[in-house]
């Protein structure tokens, strides 16, 4: 019996040791790196990344939905041709390819945001939310990247295949703080990344890139909670300012993004997978919306929708609900579709494409 208990008890270590030595969870700061974070960042209390007290709000109390369509479309989505074509310095195209992975076109560079072009968001290929809809170019179609802009760690956002595929084409990593860790672990050459604190920014050939606070949490694993920062992003030059919401909940970050920098061209607004259980981890769409309205955007964009089921909620409840909640206040939203290219300096209109689809 013993015999038998010891083997059991082997091959569970060695189980647990493929499993959380795999890359994909990346690797957790150490005492120096948080030592580091903590001059750093007064957001970080010495063990672990927080969110400020005065600026935590309660948010909406209900969450009701407008869809009564199921988790995942039962039609094939339409999924566009991308138009890659350089624009001029003073305009800014837009490529959304799903979730929150959107190309920027702006200052005459290439911007990424979260890119994940897996099948799935997880650390295993074989097991963990799958994609209900793929861009129509993969990684090796895209142009240059000039710049991969990551705002946390979660598995939806950070995905170590797409990072490696675009670390040949990709100039430069700018990362919320701590994520550099998990890059360098997959071998991403450090002279290739740029880690931010909250409030501190990079200069890459005149275009300003500032990473801004955000209310979520971080990990990638059963340890190291919140040893990484998450974040929001403003992108911005002479011509345009862009706001990137990355993922997380209402509060008083916005105010303080909007009172440091004014009003934004576009707001990229996280715009799905929400629940009541996790409220004060990502906003519901009428907060989306509210939020942008907040800090002063002209064109707003739901995102973080269209590609993986991460909540139980409608497949279209979270655009359907946003443009609603958008007309009431009279913001101008635009809505493409996945993969298509619009110029947010020419005159949009709201597609409600989503509506044609079961």
């Amino acid at each position: 019996m013993k015999t038998v208990t010891a083997i059991f008890g082997a091959a569970a270590f060695i189980a647990t040791a493929l499993i959380f030595g795999s890359r994909d969870f990346g690797t957790v700061p150490s005492k120096t790196d948080r030592k580091h974070y903590g001059k750093r960042s007064r957001y970080h209390n010495g063990k672990r990344f927080t969110y400020p007290d005065e600026w935590t709000e309660n948010g909406l109390s209900d969450d009701v939905w407008v869809s009564e369509k199921a988790v995942s479309p039962k039609d094939k989505l339409p999924v566009y041709i991308p138009d890659f074509t350089p624009t001029i310095i003073n305009k800014v195209k837009v490529t959304w390819f799903g979730h929150s992975s959107v190309l920027l076109q702006i200052h005459g560079m290439n911007i990424l945001t979260d890119p994940i072009f897996s099948e799935r968001c997880s650390p295993f290929q074989w097991i963990g939310p799958k994609r209900f809809t793929r861009p129509s170019v993969d990684i090796c179609q895209l142009p240059h990247i000039d710049v991969v802009l990551l705002s946390h760690d979660h598995y939806d956002h950070l995905d170590r295949r797409t990072v490696k595929q675009l670390e040949k084409k990709t100039d430069c990593f700018i990362v919320s703080l701590g994520l550099e860790k998990h890059l360098k672990r997959w071998y991403i050459p450090a002279k290739k990344i740029i880690p931010l604190a909250w409030w501190e920014q990079a200069n890459i050939n005149g275009l300003e890139l500032i990473c801004t606070p955000s209310r979520h949490f971080s990990g990638r694993g059963i340890i190291g909670q919140n040893s990484t920062q998450w974040c929001s992003w403003v992108i911005r030059d002479e011509y345009h300012s862009i706001f990137y919401s990355g993922d997380g909940s209402i509060g008083g970050h916005f105010e303080a993004v909007k009172q440091r920098f004014g009003n934004f061209n576009l707001a990229l607004m996280e715009c799905g997978q929400y629940n009541r259980n996790w409220h004060y981890s990502h906003l519901y769409p009428e907060e989306s919306v509210m939020c942008a309205e907040i800090i002063g955007a002209e064109k707003v964009m739901p995102i973080h929708w269209g590609a993986f089921v991460l909540s139980n909620h409608g497949w279209d409840d979270s655009p359907e609900r946003f443009v609603r909640e958008a007309e009431k206040r009279k913001l101008n939203v635009i809505t493409p579709h996945i993969c298509e290219t619009v110029c947010i300096d020419d005159d949009l209109y709201t597609e409600y494409w989503w509506r044609n689809y079961n």
